[in-house]
This record gives C-alpha cells, structure tokens and sequence, in this order.
C-alpha cells in the first residue's frame, strides 16, 4: 500500500509541475504544447500497455468497432472531450487562468458525486450532503457576485463527468479506451504541432527547447503511468482521497505564477474548500470501518 501511495502523491506531484512546466517552454502557445505532449505521451503509454500486457484491452476494442462501427464514433466524443480539458489544463498557466482551473479541480469530486446520483440513482451518504451543502454555498455566492462561474470552472468540473459517463456507456473505462481516446487526437496533435508558432529562429534564440519538449513527454508519460500503477494498487476510497492533492498543488502553482484570489473570491473558495474537507473526512472513515471490518 505504501507503494501505491507514493505513487499517487508522485503523480499528482508530477501534474503540478507540467502545470508550472508550461511557463518555460515560451514561445510555445498552449495548442503547440498540447500537440508535443500528445506526440510524445502516446509511444510511452503503448509501451507501458506493451510491459505490462494490457495491449490485449486495445485488440479487443477495435474488434468490437469492426463489429460495430457505430462504436468510433462514441470514441471520437470521448477523445474530443478529453483534448478539451487536457489542452486547458497547460492553457490555463500561459493565460493567467491556473486558479479559476484548480477551482473547477475542487468542484470536480462534488459534481462527480452529484453525477452519481443523477444518473445512476446512487445515495448520497450524510456526509456527502453536508459536502454538498457547502459547495452550494461556494457557488451560490459566486452567482451571487459575478452571475456565473469561468468558463474553465464549468469546462473542467462538467466536462469530467460527461466524459467518465460516456466512457462507462461505451464499455471504454480502462487503459485500452484510454489509448484510442489519446490515438484519435493525434491528427489534431499533428496539426498543432506543424503550425504552432514555433520555428527555426525561435528554436535558435530558445535553445533550451531541444532539451524541455523532450522532457514534458517524459514528464507526461511518467505522471500518466505513476497514476495508473497507485489506481491498481490502492483500495478505490483511499486512492480517490489522494486525488484531493493535486487541486492543493495546482492551487500552490497558481500563487507561484504570479496569480492571487481576490477578496471577494474567498467566499467562494472557502465553502468549496470545506466540502473537500468533508468529503476527505468520510473517506478517511470508510478507509477505517474497512480496517476494523473482521477478515
């Protein structure tokens, strides 16, 4: 367990540094790095997949596309939906734009919750409707103060859990969905890449690039990989617990880039904050009734 954990902490560690990571990398804009994450991610997944013989996940699937071809189609919503936020999560840092996306990183547990009792009729416990009830205060007074949340907020909190329903939907929630959903996005990564801004004088007068793109692949594949090993390792509660670090992280990063929350921001930011806390709390509970549970 200590290994998975560690695991999980890297990944999110590793995520919060490609989320500062972006700020070297001028003049690269947010599509072009996008592209070169994508090109060079793929290869060290497939060879992740390869290693640990999941490959077969990925045989399968595009058998069941020649089965039915209805089936790509369903894949192409999944990857747009996934370009989406992964373009708006190296976006956001080159665009002053990191916290009003670690917001939507904060609200994301809460709208997953509110999902699964939406669509799949799943009760929400007691401390989930306290958790509940204090991001509805975060929101209601950000409604309140501005008439609506940033589009990042909304993109990254509704986004995910359309794509995660989709995915379950499409029988496509595991590493070999996962693999066709990053596949399908390699044209438009292609795209970006050949005519991003980025070109011979740029790379002359930025020589460091030769060196920093290589390593956000690296970066990227190394933080996908860390993520997948602690999900198969941890107990799904204790492995959903640990993902509250990287919000904190990406919080952190925000400061760091020059960003701050306005006075006005915090009683949008404490509420939700709490429902986080809430939420860890009955997870940190569940983890022990689990411990005491008789073998």
């Amino acid at each position: 367990m200590s290994r998975g954990i560690a695991l999980s902490v890297m990944a999110s560690c590793l995520f919060a540094v490609m989320y500062y990571y972006t700020s070297l990398l001028a003049p690269l804009d947010g599509e072009e790095i996008f592209g070169w994450r994508m090109l060079l991610t793929l290869p060290c997944v497939t060879l992740f997949m390869l290693i640990t013989r999941d490959w077969p996940l990925v045989t399968g699937l595009l058998a069941r596309i020649r089965q039915s071809p209805a089936l790509l189609l369903g894949l192409c919503g999944t990857s747009a939906l996934m370009g989406v936020q992964l373009w708006l999560f190296l976006w956001a840092p080159l665009h002053g734009r990191s916290l009003e996306v670690s917001l939507g990183y904060f609200l994301l547990p809460l709208t997953m919750v509110l999902t699964g009792r939406l669509v799949y009729g799943e009760r929400l416990s007691r401390l989930q409707k306290v958790a509940v009830c204090f991001a509805m205060a975060g929101v209601g007074h950000e409604l309140f103060q501005h008439g609506s949340f940033a589009w990042e907020t909304l993109l990254v909190a509704g986004g995910y859990p359309i794509y995660f329903v989709l995915r379950k939907r499409l029988r496509t929630d595991h590493l070999g969905g996962l693999w066709a959903d990053m596949c399908l996005l390699m044209p438009a990564a292609l795209y970006f890449v050949i005519k991003g801004p980025l070109n011979a004088n740029d790379l002359a007068s930025h020589p460091q690039l030769y060196g920093l793109i290589p390593l956000l692949g690296a970066i990227s594949a190394l933080a996908l990989i860390s993520y997948v090993l602690a999900s198969r390792m941890l107990a799904f509660s204790l492995f959903g617990l640990l993902s509250y670090v990287e919000p904190v992280l990406l919080v952190i990063v925000a400061l760091i880039l020059g960003e701050s929350i306005a006075q006005d921001q915090w009683l949008t930011y404490l509420p939700i904050w709490l429902a986080v806390v809430v939420l860890v709390l009955e997870g940190v509970r569940h983890l022990l009734r689990q411990r005491r549970r008789p073998v």
